[in-house]
Formats: structure tokens, sequence, C-alpha cells
């Protein structure tokens, strides 16, 4: 570099986000990329502004029309692409919601072929090792989990600002923001269950969902700041560990180390908007992702 020249930035990482979808019998669902000739999982660039949990499920939605729900995290990939860069893919174990039925798929410039294959002809379809590498690990984690959320409400009017009833404190337009980001990243662990907080900020905090899927708000009084006991945390939990939906629970800083030590995890201190994502099979969390709205 010439002396008083200004550095090159760095070049971002090309963001992707993929999932490994099972079926029963252990099969798993590869497409055929035309363009590349190759066997892969379905996966695909991040829009811009989209968060990669949102991604993965849509790009398996368009690439195969099979819809999916989120189950463990798998490790990332990072690999070299075109022009100097490297591109990362977040994969997702997942799972169909429906019967994953692909016979109605219709061949397309990216995709012309869609298979559910059985896992030891899959790792010999693939194309590439790196894809055998991560469906060696999905197959590991490949057993049925559904999640449990538990959310920090959205950005909130202070308290010092606010001269009312502090239940009916609500958020400020950050927080709307935040709340309209969730519904994506709530819909792909599917959310069917709904608890809150009856205070006004965690009921706006997950009225988008609710009012964008039809799912109903049930309220929790004793998950608010008002009403919070260890005992009424422990029957929420009880209420949710023996449920089989996938689920999210709203509530406020002070309640949520409670709420998620009574779930077996440990708390990592949620920012306003931020969730916890515990992966639950057999009432037992056997993984945690942490997501925010902002990526």
């Amino acid at each position: 570099m010439r002396l008083g020249a200004v550095p090159e930035s760095p070049r971002k990482d090309v963001q992707a986000a993929g999932v490994v979808v099972f079926r029963p019998g252990r099969r798993v669902l590869l497409v055929h990329r035309p363009q590349y000739d190759d066997w892969s999982f379905p996966k695909g660039k991040l829009d811009p502004g989209e968060h990669p949990v949102a991604a993965a499920v849509r790009e398996v939605s368009e690439e195969t029309d099979v819809h999916v729900r989120l189950c463990r995290p798998l490790t990332s990939l990072r690999y070299p692409v075109e022009g100097g860069r490297h591109k990362v893919v977040h994969y997702w174990v997942g799972r169909p919601v429906g019967d994953g039925d692909v016979s109605g798929f219709r061949p397309n410039e990216e995709v012309d072929e869609v298979r559910w294959v059985p896992a030891p002809e899959a790792a010999e379809l693939l194309t590439y090792d790196r894809d055998r590498g991560v469906l060696e690990e999905a197959l590991r984690y490949r057993k049925k989990t559904r999640a449990i959320i538990v959310l920090r409400h959205g950005k909130a009017r202070s308290r010092k600002g606010w001269g009312g009833d502090d239940a009916r404190r609500p958020l400020v337009q950050l927080g709307f923001e935040q709340a309209d980001r969730l519904v994506p990243l709530l819909a792909a662990y599917d959310v069917t269950r709904v608890l809150t907080s009856p205070s006004e900020r965690c009921v706006q905090t997950v009225a988008p969902y609710t009012s964008t899927t039809g799912w109903e708000q049930e309220s929790r009084p004793r998950i608010s700041e008002e009403d919070v006991t260890s005992k009424g945390v422990a029957r929420v939990v009880d209420e949710m560990l023996s449920d089989e939906r996938g689920v999210v629970v709203c509530s406020h800083r002070p309640v949520l180390p409670l709420l998620i030590d009574a779930l077996g995890a440990e708390d990592p201190g949620l920012d306003p908007g931020d969730m916890l994502v515990l992966h639950v099979r057999k009432r037992e969390v056997v993984a945690v992702e942490r997501h925010s709205p902002r990526r």
C-alpha cells in the first residue's frame, strides 16, 4: 500500500441460511441446482435486512414448496466463493409442517429437482464434502424437538417518563418496530401458543404475531412484575413443558431469570425485544439459541 493511501475495508462475508430437513425414516430433503449441476441442502442468501432465521425457512419454501419449522441449530459453514469473498451459511435441523409432499414441485431456473433421500444415499448424492459434514452433524441431532421461546418485551417508555400505572406503560416506536420484526422469527419455530404478561408493553410486543397468525394471546398474571411469585413461575413453566406445541412466553427483565432458571437454562441477560429459543425434547432442554430482531 502506498504511503498516505486509505486502507481498503475488508470485504464482508456473504450471509446465507439453510435447513437440513428430515422426515420419518431418516429421509433428507435435497435439491439439484442446474446452474452448478450440484446436489445440496435448500439454502440461499439473506435478503437485505433479513434475519438468518427467517431466511432459512423462506429459502426452503421457495426452493422446494415445503414449509418447515426450525429445530436445533447446527454449526455454520464458512468457505471461499468467487471474488475473493467468503460465504457463511447458517444451518438448522428442520421438520416439515405437514407431510412435506414434493410431488407438485415445478422445476425452475434455480432448482430443477427436489428429492426426499434416505440418509446413506444422501451422503453419496451430496456434491460437496462440506455438506456431508453438515449431514453428519445433523444426523446426530435429527430427533424431533419443539421450541419454548422466552421473549423480553420490546423497548418501552422509561419508568421515569411515565406518570401512570406501570402496567399500562407502552412501547416506544423502536419497540413497535421490534415487535413487527419478531413475526417471521416466531413463525420460523412454528409457535402456535402465545403466553404473555398482561402488562401493556408485553401485550403490544406479541400483538403483531397474534394478529398475523390468528393465534390467541393467553394472559398470565403470574409472570407480570406486579404479581410474580416463584410458585406462579413454576406453574407457567410446567404448563409449557407439558404442552407439545411451540410456545412463546413474553415477560419482563426481572421475571426472565426466574423463567429461564425454572426451564433449566442459563440467563444470558436479554435486551429488549430479544428472545431465547429453548429446544425441548421430553421436557428437557437440549439446545439454546439467542436471537435479536436487530439480527
